[in-house]
């Protein structure tokens, strides 16, 4: 049975470059933002992802339905939004940020 929706594109938004384990940098990405000052919540819902303050408190929603690639891609676009030059990235998890910023904004850019 083949799937749609966004496991595909993220797959396929993912496939040609696969330098560092998913697992790992997933982890790497959810300390940086903890690192901003913001909570983490994974929630099963009918939503991508977003996030907001909620009674003074920062909070990145990410839904736990969609595969990690796709938490990825959510938390990526999270932190473009933001400053992270004072916040230490390791080279690696710094390089494969700068892999995954350049590939989705070049990929919704010709989508646009």
């Amino acid at each position: 049975m083949i799937k749609t929706g966004p496991r595909i594109a993220c797959v396929h938004l993912t496939k040609n470059f696969k330098h560092m384990k998913t697992e790992r940098f997933q982890s790497e990405l959810e300390k940086i933002i903890e690192d901003l000052g913001y909570q983490l919540r994974k929630e099963k819902g009918s939503f991508q992802g977003d996030f907001c303050v909620l009674d003074g408190d920062k909070i990145v929603m990410i839904n736990k339905n969609y595969p990690a690639e796709f938490h990825i891609g959510q938390m990526v676009r999270f932190l473009s939004e933001r400053d992270i030059n004072d916040i230490y990235i390791k080279p690696a998890v710094r390089k494969e940020l700068d892999k995954w910023m350049e590939r989705i904004f070049k990929k919704e850019k010709a989508n646009s």
